[in-house]
């Protein structure tokens, strides 16, 4: 299980081969590469990894649980595809909580924790010169888990963790902006109010950066976006 999955899904990952399915499953929805609307047949997945459909249907029911995948009726699993309200309505929440997030990791974050926030951005320049943006996209959640992790509060970390997974399928469907969707000046600007213990300068950045990333959404209606369930999860 990666990293990234393990940081957004403790609360939804079922256990054993189908925690294993469930994780690679969302890595796969949280880099984009299986895209909103994708459909995921029990059988196909089952043929990929080697799992009943007892097993399968457990992975998929704790991915929709997490709000990453629907089921629908007669139909079976997709990967859920936000509406725009939705979309308005997450990163609302985000505007509402992630700034005094923001402020009380100022308060407490530790040079360990710094360390670690200034990797990530490390390794998000690494995967954008590889124009490989799916993975950057889920390393700029990653960053933002980890600001949360650093405030010490664990409900807004679980918020912070449930709110990042849903941005990525909203980006998916409405990202109209070339470039990583965090903008690494952003991320560099809270770092150095994090340095600085300055909380009301860690607030203020990351209500503008989350007013930027917003602004950065096309909410007209999207068609349906689908990619195949095979490639995706043999491409990494």
């Amino acid at each position: 299980m990666s990293a990234l999955s393990r940081d957004l899904g403790e609360f939804f990952l079922p256990s054993g081969r189908a925690h294993d399915i469930c994780s690679s499953l969302q890595t796969a929805i949280l880099e984009h590469r299986l895209l909103p609307g994708t459909k995921l047949s029990e059988d196909e997945v089952g043929e990929l990894f080697g799992a009943s459909r007892t097993v399968v249907r457990a992975a998929l029911q704790a991915l929709a649980h997490s709000g990453m995948v629907e089921m629908k009726r007669n139909r079976g699993a997709f990967v859920a595809q936000p509406s725009t309200r939705d979309a308005e309505e997450v990163f609302e929440a985000r505007s509402l909580i992630e700034p005094e997030v923001a402020r009380r990791a100022a308060r407490q974050i530790t040079a360990v924790e710094l360390k670690k926030l200034e990797t990530h951005i490390d390794a998000e320049h690494e995967a954008l010169a590889a124009g490989d943006m799916g993975r950057a996209l889920a390393l700029s959640g990653r960053f933002h888990i980890s600001i949360a992790e650093s405030a010490r509060h664990a409900i807004y970390t679980q918020m912070v963790r449930s709110l990042i997974a849903q941005s990525s399928l909203v980006i998916a469907l409405y990202w109209n902006r070339a470039g990583t969707t965090c903008e690494s000046h952003s991320h560099h600007a809270l770092i150095d109010a994090f340095q600085s213990a300055d909380e009301q300068k860690a607030h203020d950045v990351m209500r503008s950066h989350l007013v930027d990333l917003y602004s950065g959404l096309d909410l007209r209606s999207k068609p349906e976006t689908t990619s195949s369930l095979a490639e995706a999860l043999s491409s990494h």
